[in-house]
């Protein structure tokens, strides 16, 4: 008798009972595919989200105001120490960045190379029309400069930038979104230069069209519509602040740029040595970066959940097996009365055990990446196999199955001949 026949023979066992061996197998792949499920769909969202973000300027960062924290006590200028030994008082807190203050930082920020931008956020959940077509009311509008576009991202696929004209009389000229253009004028979206469209009922004349960003439903980057930061602010129900954005040529020297833009600002605030900023700087890579921690967190809990499921379907193939070895002890008995030794007889059972907990993985690793891949749909990225997970799924069945095939392999191996084949 060889290993070869063992293996033959526990295959035929487990098709022999299909019942039990199908229960089992189901536990197992429920587990392996909540586990690789839940990767997958983590790969397909960190994708999207990478994909997002690159498109965003990787070498950008910005500059807005610092939030109001809560209250120290009943006097608003109180102040406390921050980490660095540095005072932060509540009054110098929640200021929004005015307009002279950003435009003396535009002429004062001389960082070799950089470029910036002075822009603020419109109203958003707008409704822009052409004629008889109009937009979802989901388009965002953004006040910007000459520079709004290359500090985050954006190119001009037909038509002109903002230029400093525009800016300074706050005339209604815009540039819309690939989205915007392709809902507004169909699939010749190039007609939409020197049209006038209307947000809401202000009218505006295209001049330029911007070139997809690939917008997923996290990031909708191509709903949006650019006009200049003056004219920005004549709408009503829109934030008091300006933001700053600064694009550099390198993004190693990003570091050296922020510490400078920090000084700069500071100055421009007035602030003492002795007080903390009250202002942030933000890296456009930040928000990605704490949505990956994020997922990483969830990906800790779907290794539990699999684990723990996992675990239990250990013990109740462990239990099976030990119900197989009382089952069979007469077929034991036999192939030892022949001359069987006792290693085949622990290799049949160890090979049983093996084959219900891989043929568990194998289903669960496929349905957890179909299931996976639903996410991958919704967000639209490509089809993706966390391969790493699989490796670690088929090593985790690979060790379920041993561990829960050992003892009842052992004890099926110890079983004395004379006494397993009087057994009913």
């Amino acid at each position: 008798m060889t290993a070869f026949d063992s293996f033959t023979l526990a295959w035929r066992t487990v098709k022999s009972n299909k019942l039990r061996a199908g229960i089992t197998i189901a536990i197992i792949a429920f587990g392996i595919m909540a586990l690789i499920g839940i990767i997958t769909a983590i790969e397909a969202m960190n994708q999207s989200l990478k994909e997002s973000f690159s498109s965003m300027g990787a070498n950008s960062f910005s500059i807005r105001y610092k939030d109001a924290r809560a209250r120290m006590g009943p006097n608003s200028d109180e102040v406390k120490k921050t980490k660095r030994g540095l005072k932060e008082k509540k009054s110098n807190l929640n200021k929004p960045l005015r307009l002279e203050e950003v435009e003396r930082f535009k002429a004062n920020y001389t960082f070799p190379g950089a470029l910036v931008s002075i822009y603020r956020r419109g109203p958003g959940g707008q409704e822009l029309r052409y004629e008889d077509r109009k937009t979802n009311p989901q388009i965002l509008v953004w006040g910007g400069d000459e520079n709004y576009l290359l500090v985050n991202g954006y190119t001009i696929q037909q038509g002109r930038n903002l230029n400093n004209l525009d800016v300074q009389s706050g005339r209604n000229v815009c540039l819309i979104g690939s989205n915007v253009a392709t809902r507004l004028f169909g699939e010749r979206p190039e007609r939409s230069l020197d049209k006038i469209i209307k947000v809401g009922s202000t009218p505006y004349r295209v001049v330029g069209l911007l070139k997809s960003k690939g917008s997923s439903s996290m990031l909708r980057q191509d709903d949006v519509i650019v006009t200049s930061y003056t004219n920005v602010r004549r709408y009503a129900n829109i934030g008091p602040t300006y933001l700053i954005g600064i694009n550099v040529t390198d993004i190693n020297v990003i570091p050296v740029a922020t510490d400078e833009a920090t000084s700069v600002f500071r100055a421009i605030r007035k602030l003492q040595p002795t007080e903390e900023v009250n202002f942030v700087i933000e890296k456009s890579d930040k928000f990605a970066e704490m949505f990956i921690g994020f997922l990483s967190s969830i990906t800790g809990a779907a290794s539990a959940i699999g684990l723990i499921t996992l675990i239990g379907a250990a013990i109740g193939l462990m239990n099976i097996m030990l119900v197989a070895v009382n089952e069979r002890t007469k077929e034991v008995g036999l192939i030892k009365a022949i001359g069987g030794k006792s290693k085949y007889v622990r290799q049949q059972f160890l090979f049983e055990s093996m084959i219900i907990s891989l043929l568990g993985a194998i289903f669960g690793i496929i349905l957890g990446i179909l299931v996976g891949n639903v996410f991958g749909i919704i967000l639209d990225t490509g089809f993706v196999v966390p391969w790493t997970w699989v490796f670690i799924g088929i090593v985790i069945c690979s060790v379920v199955g041993l561990a829960a095939g050992i003892y009842p392999a052992m004890k099926a191996a110890k079983l004395n001949p004379i006494v397993a084949l009087r057994y009913e």
